[in-house]
């Protein structure tokens, strides 16, 4: 008996692209990996809380996941795998569209009726390639703030130290990966939300190019909504972004056909690459001494690498005041529909940003637009001498769970302990986070990765080149 539990742990910490190589040589059975990836999400979501899982909805059919591995096992056998992932274990934020199934946006004014008879693009293509999801990730209400807690879901936790947040607002998705239930999982990022709980979650995050992964329905917030991978390294980031990059007609604003493929472009490491170290953005942000000494570590792991690193600073000042224009205007049209009743059913947060977004003018929200512009031009400029700026990801590690904004901090909103996240929102820069180790308590640290515009392919390569040096990654939480 206990070797058998050895055996279906041992297959929850495999990676996506050792899982399919396992399939491919017959070591091992997508029938066995769901099952035991299931196994897994059950016992953690008693200590962490990453699914949407009231017993009336969106709790797995066992049975009709099963089944699912079961086909992918035969088309295995047969040696005709539906596609690039194929028996992998998938989870997805419960923001994006899934047939068959209610995605309730973490908010009570969401009608469980449906119809849901549609996929979102990026989990069509993951099932066109044979994905098994096993459920659906927590979010705090419409993906509104930093940290995933919601009147759907009650608070998720941090898979480090239950006491403390998994940050948001893909937070269900960054406990779900780092604790083994499922190698994969899709989230949504409009200014941070992958980026801020795989920081915080010792996972891999990628927010990619604007427009590279199709979204539909088209997010509230506008072109600051960015569909990315989240996973276990680089590598698997990059076959997922293989799966869910290429176009859909749904989406007016996505992008064309990707030129190759991301995983064939991880190996060519970092020799040569110019690139800009910001500890603090010059200044403007106060960095714990834990997260800025993991840091700094991983940019010499860079420049061992053969990377040319200079300190160097983007000219740009915070932009949040602009941020806050179109996140909380964003916020007023998703709320826009519902009634007085409905609306007392919201977060507290969510209904004064809503109360807020609603005193912008149109002219408040072009000159948001125009900060945007500009904040994008000189990040432009900045990509024509180096080729990826690396800071912290967040200036910080994880806070107490069930709050917006660390205790005694000051902060009013969110925003105030990400400014190194929501910017490259505004700019719909290419934007990663590796772990690259713990402060004093134990904490995972992010280190972010920033390309210019469509060099998704190159961000990925240098996070991998961090990985196969031994820089990446961070040890498993016990749980």
């Amino acid at each position: 008996m206990g070797g058998a539990d050895d055996r279906m742990t041992e297959l929850t910490e495999l990676t996506a692209v050792r899982l399919v190589e396992g399939y491919r040589k017959g070591e091992f059975s997508p029938v066995d990996v769901v099952r035991a990836a299931l196994r897994r999400a059950e016992e953690i979501q008693p200590a962490v809380n990453a699914f949407v899982r009231p017993d009336h909805l969106d709790h797995p059919d066992e049975e009709a996941v099963l089944a699912r591995a079961r086909e992918s096992a035969e088309r295995w056998r047969r040696g005709e795998p539906a596609g690039l992932v194929d028996g992998v274990p998938v989870s997805v934020k419960d923001i994006l569209l899934t047939r068959g199934g209610p995605t309730l946006r973490g908010s009570r004014t969401v009608s469980e009726s449906g119809p849901w008879d549609e996929d979102a693009p990026s989990v069509a293509r993951l099932r066109e390639h044979g994905a098994v999801f096993l459920g659906k990730t927590t979010t705090p209400e419409f993906g509104w703030k930093g940290v995933t807690d919601s009147p759907v879901s009650g608070v998720t936790r941090n898979p480090y130290d239950r006491s403390r947040t998994a940050g948001g607002s893909s937070g269900g998705s960054a406990a779900a990966v780092a604790l083994g239930a499922g190698p994969l999982s899709l989230g949504t990022d409009g200014g941070g939300s992958v980026r801020i709980p795989g920081s915080f979650c010792g996972i891999f995050a990628l927010k990619p190019t604007y427009g590279r992964v199709p979204l539909y329905p088209a997010s509230a917030f506008g072109t600051l909504a960015h569909v990315g991978p989240m996973a276990r390294d680089a590598a698997d980031a990059a076959l997922m972004m293989d799966v869910i990059s290429g176009p859909d007609t749904r989406d007016w604003s996505g992008l064309g056909p990707v030129a190759g493929s991301y995983v064939d472009g991880l190996d060519g490491g970092v020799r040569g690459l110019r690139v800009a170290y910001s500890p603090s953005l010059g200044g403007q942000v106060a960095v714990q001494p834990g997260v800025a000494a993991a840091v700094r570590r991983g940019v010499e792991g860079l420049a061992a690498l053969g990377a040319y690193v200079e300190e160097a600073d983007p000219d740009v000042t915070d932009p949040v005041e602009a941020f806050h224009v179109l996140w909380f205007s964003g916020a007023a049209r998703v709320t826009q529909r519902l009634g007085p009743r409905q609306r007392e059913l919201l977060d507290p947060g969510l209904r004064e940003i809503v109360g807020l977004g609603e005193r912008f003018s149109a002219l408040d929200y072009l000159a948001a637009v125009d900060v945007r512009m500009e904040l994008g031009r000189r990040m432009g400029r900045f990509h024509d001498t180096y080729d990826v700026l690396v800071t912290p990801t967040l200036p910080i590690t994880a806070f107490e769970a069930g709050v917006e904004v660390p205790g005694g901090s000051g902060y009013r909103r969110w925003t105030g302990w990400t400014p190194f996240t929501y910017p490259f929102n505004m700019t719909q820069q290419p934007a990663a986070t590796v772990p690259v180790g713990v402060d004093e308590r134990g904490l995972p640290v992010g280190l972010q990765v920033v390309g210019a515009r469509h060099q998704d392919a190159l961000v990925l390569r240098v996070a991998h080149a961090l990985y196969a040096a031994g820089v990446g990654g961070v040890a498993r939480p016990s749980l």
